[in-house]
C-alpha cells in the first residue's frame, strides 16, 4: 500500500486519492478541484512527453502557464500504459486509491484493458469517472472533440454574441469546464453513496450533456413556451433593463429584476414618468417593450460618466457594474480582499485564480505547485515496494 505519511494533505477531502489519467482541460480542471480540496492526486503521464499541455505556450521558466494553472496540487508519475509492465503498476496504485479520473475517448480505456469492468475487480470500491466529449453510448461515442467543438454542437454559440452577428463562443472554456464541475460533483456523490453501500461506481459525464444542462433557461423556453433563443449580446432573455449601457465614458451593466429596482432605478435616473408608462409596469412588459425602452435608457445614461452613475446606482440600491477587463476585475477591491489571485508556490512569483470556496470549518490546504513531469515517478513506486534496482530497470525497457 502506498505510504501516506508524507503525501497526505489537509482539508474535507484528506485521505482521499485520485488517480488522474487526464490531460487538456476538460480533466485536469476536475482533478485540480478535488486536490485543491484536499485529495491526493497522482497525475500518470506518458514517459517522455507528458500531457499535451506541457508544450503549449506561453511558459514561465520553461514551464507551460496553461499547464502550471490546472495541475496544481498533483504528483506526477511518467507511465507507459501500453506495456504490461506499465499496466501492473497501474493496477498496484488502482488497488489503493479510491477515484479515477480519465478523459479520453470513449472505449480507450477498455481497449488498454483498464476500463471500470477491468479495475473494479482490483478495486470493487473504485470510484470511477470518465468525462469524454459525447460519452460512453450514442452514434458521437468515438468521436474526437474539444471546447469549441461542444459550444456549437449544444447551441451554446448561437445565443452568444450580438443580435445579427457571427456566433461567437463563450470567452472562457466552459465546454471543458462545465464538463470538469459536473464531474466533480459526480465524484463527490459517489463518494457519499460507498460511504454507506461499500461499492464503488462508474460515472460518465459528457461535455455536450453538461453544456445543454448550463444552457437552463434557453432549453426550457424551447421546450415549454415553442421560443427558438438568439444571440443577444449582453441582453437577458427574460428580464429588462438587464446589460451593457454605454456612458459618457465607459460602459456599465445594470440589472433590474424586481418593479421596487425599477422604481429606485428610474428615480435615480430622473425618469420617474416611466413609472407610469403602460408600456412598462411590469419585467415581462418591459422586456416585450426592450425596443422601445433601451434608447430612453441610453439617451439619460449617456449624460454622465460610468462612476458618477456606478455611485447612483449603489445609492438606489440597483445592481450595476463597470465592465471590466481581466486586469481592472483582479486589480477591484473585492477581489483582492476576498484573496482570489494566489501565488503558488508562495514565493515564487507564478500567480493564478484561487480556489472559490471558502470553508471556515474545514480550512482548504494551501496549493501546491504544479509537477515537474515525472516528479514523483521514484517515490511513488518505491511506496509501492519496488528497489531503485527494479525502478531503474523499468526507466531502462521504458516502462517510466
Amino acid at each position: 500500500m502506498l505510504n501516506t505519511d508524507t503525501q497526505r494533505r489537509e482539508g474535507p477531502l484528506a485521505g482521499v486519492r485520485v488517480v488522474d489519467l487526464t490531460h487538456m482541460l476538460a480533466g485536469p480542471y476536475s482533478t485540480w478541484l478535488l486536490g485543491a480540496l484536499g485529495a491526493e492526486v497522482i497525475k500518470i503521464e506518458r514517459p517522455g512527453k507528458g500531457d499535451f499541455t506541457r508544450i503549449i505556450a506561453p511558459f514561465s521558466e520553461e514551464e507551460s502557464i496553461y499547464f502550471l494553472s490546472v495541475n496544481r496540487n498533483k504528483r506526477s508519475l511518467t507511465l507507459n500504459l501500453k506495456e504490461e509492465k506499465g499496466k501492473e503498476i497501474f493496477k498496484k496504485i488502482v488497488a489503493t486509491s479510491d477515484v479515477l479520473v480519465e478523459n479520453n475517448r470513449a472505449g480507450a480505456m477498455d481497449r488498454l484493458g483498464l476500463g471500470y469492468n477491468d479495475l473494479k475487480t482490483v478495486n470493487p470500491r473504485l470510484v470511477y469517472a470518465s468525462i469524454s466529449g459525447f460519452g460512453q453510448d450514442g452514434p458521437y461515442r468515438h468521436r474526437p472533440c474539444f471546447d469549441v467543438v461542444a459550444q456549437a454542437m449544444s447551441g451554446m454559440m448561437s445565443i452568444t454574441g450580438e443580435p445579427g452577428g457571427d456566433p461567437c463562443r463563450v470567452g472562457a472554456s466552459i465546454g471543458d469546464i462545465g464538463s470538469s464541475l459536473f464531474a466533480a460533483v459526480g465524484i463527490l456523490a459517489a463518494l457519499q453513496k460507498r460511504a454507506s453501500s461499500g461499492e464503488g461506481s462508474f460515472i460518465d459525464v459528457a461535455m455536450l450533456d453538461c453544456q445543454l444542462a448550463l444552457m437552463e433557461n434557453a432549453i426550457a423556453r424551447f421546450l415549454n413556451a415553442g421560443e427558438t433563443p438568439r444571440a443577444l449580446g449582453s441582453r437577458h432573455p427574460l428580464i429588462a433593463p438587464f446589460q451593457a449601457f454605454p456612458t459618457a465614458d465607459k460602459p456599465i451593466a445594470i440589472c433590474v429584476d424586481t418593479n421596487e429596482q425599477w422604481d429606485r432605478m428610474c428615480r435615480a435616473m430622473g425618469l420617474e414618468h416611466l413609472l407610469s408608462d403602460p408600456r412598462f409596469p411590469t419585467g415581462s412588459a418591459r422586456n416585450a417593450n426592450h425596443a422601445e425602452l433601451e434608447p430612453l435608457l441610453r439617451e439619460v445614461f449617456l449624460t454622465r460618466g460610468r462612476d458618477a452613475w456606478l455611485d447612483a446606482m449603489e445609492d438606489a440600491d440597483v445592481p450595476a457594474s463597470p465592465i471590466n477587463s481581466v486586469p481592472d476585475a483582479l486589480n477591484d477591491p473585492q477581489v483582492v480582499h476576498r484573496k482570489m489571485v494566489v501565488e503558488v508556490p508562495e514565493g515564487s512569483g507564478k500567480r493564478f485564480a484561487a480556489v472559490p470556496i471558502t470553508m471556515p470549518e474545514a480550512p482548504l490546504p494551501a496549493e501546491s505547485p504544479a509537477p515537474r513531469l515525472g516528479e514523483h515517478t521514484d517515490a511513488i513506486l518505491a511506496d509501492l515496494g519496488f528497489s531503485p534496482d527494479e525502478i531503474g530497470a523499468f526507466r531502462r525497457d521504458a516502462v517510466v
